[in-house]
């Protein structure tokens, strides 16, 4: 059994599962295996995910996902305070991150999580992730 207090849950992850592309069925598994309560996402994410939405014109998509993970669900949403804005740009120039990953691997550290996303930027040591389908196979 995995012995991590929480997920980070990386905003590919979603959109695979929301627009069901190629990995859609692994995420949808990761979902419906792993408890809400320990899967946690980014305020980036749900702004990212809102813009991709919109500009989709999959608004229906977008509000069925904000009811079921926040209305009706039990995820928290995370964020960073303005100072931890500096942790960001430290993390970009140490991993070579773009700002959207160093905002998920500065969350991820922040609150003690592991990553989880099919990002394969994250593959750096000193980054605490996993896919959704080598988590799956811990459970």
């Amino acid at each position: 059994m995995e012995t991590t207090v929480g997920y980070l849950v990386d905003t590919n992850v979603w959109l695979e599962r929301l627009l069901d592309q190629e990995k859609s069925e692994i995420a949808a598994v990761f979902f419906d295996t792993i408890p809400a309560n320990k899967l946690f996402v980014s305020d980036f994410s749900i702004h990212s995910i809102g813009v991709i939405l919109a500009r989709l014109k999959k608004f229906d998509v977008f509000v069925k996902f904000i009811d079921d993970l926040f209305v009706n669900g039990q995820l928290e949403q995370l964020s960073l305070d303005a100072t931890d804005l500096l942790d960001v740009i430290h993390n970009i120039q140490k991993f070579k991150l773009d700002f959207d990953d160093s905002y998920q691997f500065s969350i991820a550290q922040k609150f003690d999580l592991t990553i989880v996303t099919f990002d394969k930027d994250f593959n750096i040591k000193g980054i605490r992730k996993n896919s959704p389908d080598e988590i799956l196979k811990k459970f």
